[in-house]
């Protein structure tokens, strides 16, 4: 998150009981380990409180997971590693949005990533989109965590991508004038988030911290959390 984001605070998050809705066809493998099983013929990725405002969103909100493989996150890393090495996690973030954590941009990448890049703009964007074009790179520490904000509409347009490596994690959005009105999003390791139109203008979006870390009432363990975010210009 860079210093054009705009941060919505004090977002009541009221949680009642979830309605539940499947996204077809999408592989939960990633998080066998951490105990959450995928329920009916499909896993679960997002909730929210109701179900029509979920089929409302439709398109507006996608997790595609297992979007990359284990060998496709390990080159991203092989690029990005050396450079966040040399920063320190901040706890105090310029407008209070993101605490603990390191941030860099990139432009220029290996062609192994590039391709990867590629595959994510193709599926995020529509064709003939103005990219932002530097690429933003957000670690969080374990102990980090993303608070509730809308990136800001001067400098960020209609569509926000990211790549979740390291660590499974739970999204959450908020309605900005209902706050009753929300989603959870599960981003296992290596899944695509993508948030569009109403789901990116109206909602709160974060990251929420470890012990706060919850899907459909089961623990999803946070670990240190890199997001390899892209974004389009504004129209």
């Amino acid at each position: 998150m860079d210093k054009n984001m705009k941060l919505l605070l004090n977002v009541a998050k009221s949680v009642h009981n979830p309605s539940f809705y499947k996204c077809p066809g999408r592989d939960l493998s990633s998080l066998a380990d951490s105990g959450l099983k995928a329920e009916g013929d499909g896993p679960l990725v997002i909730v929210g409180s109701r179900r029509a405002l979920v089929r409302r969103l439709g398109t507006q909100v996608e997790v595609r997971t297992a979007f990359i493989t284990e060998e496709e996150e390990g080159a991203l890393l092989r690029e990005l590693e050396p450079g966040l090495k040399k920063k320190r996690y901040e706890f105090d973030h310029w407008d209070d949005a993101i605490h603990g954590y390191r941030e860099t941009e990139r432009v220029t990448w290996g062609a192994a990533c590039q391709t990867i890049l590629a595959r994510v703009r193709s599926v995020a964007f529509a064709s003939g989109s103005s990219l932002l074009g530097p690429v933003h790179v957000l670690d969080l520490d374990k102990t980090g965590y993303i608070k509730p904000h809308i990136d800001s509409v001067k400098f960020c347009g209609s569509t926000i991508t990211g790549l979740s490596l390291l660590s499974d994690s739970v999204m959450r959005l908020v309605k900005v004038d209902a706050p009753s009105e929300w989603l959870d999003l599960l981003l296992p390791r290596r899944s695509l988030y993508i948030l569009r139109e109403q789901a990116r203008y109206n909602f709160t979006h974060e990251i929420l911290k470890d012990k706060e870390s919850l899907f459909n009432g089961q623990k999803v363990p946070r670990q240190r959390r890199i997001s390899v975010i892209c974004r389009n210009l504004p129209a």
